[in-house]
């Protein structure tokens, strides 16, 4: 072959390549296609990673809600602000501890078709509603607060309220009720108790939990009552207590309600015989400076508080950031509910090179219930089928000195209760 032609027979092959090679350079990269079993949602490049947030913020209850808040702002600050290089978005609504509140809030939430997941509530009977709402738009809620059985198992089965996508940092009530049965029958010698609850699936539960231990235990319950979300007067109840000859009552109930059936039982003659326990709901400072020395000598069953070098640190931040001391303990599972989901969604999302991402629901759901041994400032998590995340561990607590306040009261530990399976 003459090298004139060799020459040009190479320069061909030499942009025959080169142009192969651009074209390959050139082929688009496969668009995304979900095939997520529910759905996915896509965050662009720049946009923020939407949550939505459902708390208590109005009314006796508000002080629990903003604690929640507080935590989930410090989980956030933590990883400055960012999930996968987006910012978080928090679309914060009132659900006002009733159930019809709940699911408003949820509704305004969901509206949104870029919300990836929510945080809350703060009472039971939000979370009834909210997590109906939440799971059948197919989306993931984590609660740092709510307790009730009837929302995840009972007795190891599935309880009423259950609904997948639905988890808590928070532990299981049912052992709650056990744990107060327990220490009432052994420790206090009761054998005749009483109890109270409002009707809500929180406070039913807890109630009826207790019944069923104490009654196992060989205990009697000679008055099972209930009073109204806003009621003021309690004497009838009261009255009804008495004339059931307990000797306990339990009343798992939330502010205004159970501070006016402690005030009132202190005024009403023969009742300074009759010992009486609530729940995780009224431990909290402004019940105590409510009822001050009224309180005294009353007991409370509760999650047994986290300690450690971590919540010290936590607490520290939490002083620091809102130039208050923290009004109750529960804004440390709130701070671990809010880890859990970011750190889940972190791991689920598919991100494209522009930085864009694509969050398969379904995914997220299962990687939450995957969850194992996370290392919490509440504790280790293991969420478990029905969504329970936390290991149940309940303190009796006494009201000896309100002037100590918080502290004193969650310090007074006169017996824990682990649960048992």
């Amino acid at each position: 072959m003459p090298k004139n032609n060799l020459v040009i027979s190479s320069v061909v092959w030499l942009v025959f390549f080169a142009v192969v090679l651009s074209a390959g350079c050139d082929t688009p990269r496969p668009r995304f296609e979900c095939s997520d079993g529910i759905g996915c949602i896509d965050v662009a490049s720049g946009e923020p990673i939407k949550i939505g947030v459902l708390q208590a913020l109005s009314g006796k209850v508000a002080p629990l809600g903003f604690e929640q808040v507080r935590g989930i702002d410090l989980a956030i600050d933590k990883r400055h602000g960012k999930i996968l290089d987006h910012s978080i978005l928090l679309q914060t609504e009132d659900a006002g501890c009733t159930g019809e509140g709940g699911a408003n809030a949820a509704l305004r939430v969901i509206a949104d078709p870029q919300t990836v997941a929510i945080l809350g509530t703060t009472c039971s009977g939000e979370a009834a509603t909210a997590s109906k709402a939440m799971s059948d738009a197919g989306l993931s809620m984590i609660s740092g607060n709510n307790s009730a059985p009837y929302l995840t198992a009972i007795a190891g089965k599935r309880a009423p309220n259950w609904q997948p996508g639905y988890f808590r940092t928070a532990s299981n009530e049912e052992n709650s009720g056990k744990a107060a049965a327990k220490y009432a029958f052994y420790e206090l010698g009761v054998r005749k108790a009483a109890t109270i609850h409002d009707g809500d699936i929180y406070t039913r539960g807890l109630a009826e939990g207790f019944g069923q231990a104490f009654q196992k235990f060989g205990g009697e319950i000679v008055l099972s009552a209930s009073v109204s979300k806003g009621d003021q007067e309690m004497l009838p109840v009261l009255t009804a207590v008495m004339n059931s000859n307990a000797q306990l009552l339990f009343f798992p109930l939330f502010q205004p309600e159970g501070n006016r059936v402690l005030l009132q039982a202190r005024k009403t003659a023969g009742f300074e015989k009759i010992i009486l326990m609530s729940d995780g709901a009224l431990i909290e400072s402004s019940f105590i400076e409510a009822v001050k020395d009224e309180g005294k000598g009353m007991y409370f069953v509760g999650p047994s508080r986290p300690g450690g070098p971590q919540v010290d640190a936590l607490a520290k931040d939490y002083e620091a950031k809102f130039n208050i001391s923290p009004s109750a303990s529960y804004y440390l599972n709130a701070f671990d509910a809010a880890r859990l989901l970011m750190e889940a969604i972190e791991k689920v999302a598919i991100k494209e090179p522009d930085g864009s991402l694509h969050i398969g629901r379904q995914a997220l759901r299962n990687a939450l219930y995957a969850t194992r041994g996370f290392k919490g400032v509440s504790g280790s998590l293991t969420c478990d089928e029905f969504g329970d995340c936390a290991i149940p561990v309940f303190n009796i607590l006494r009201l000896d000195d309100p002037a100590a306040g918080l502290e004193g009261l969650q310090s007074n530990v006169m017996f824990t209760y682990t649960y048992e399976k």
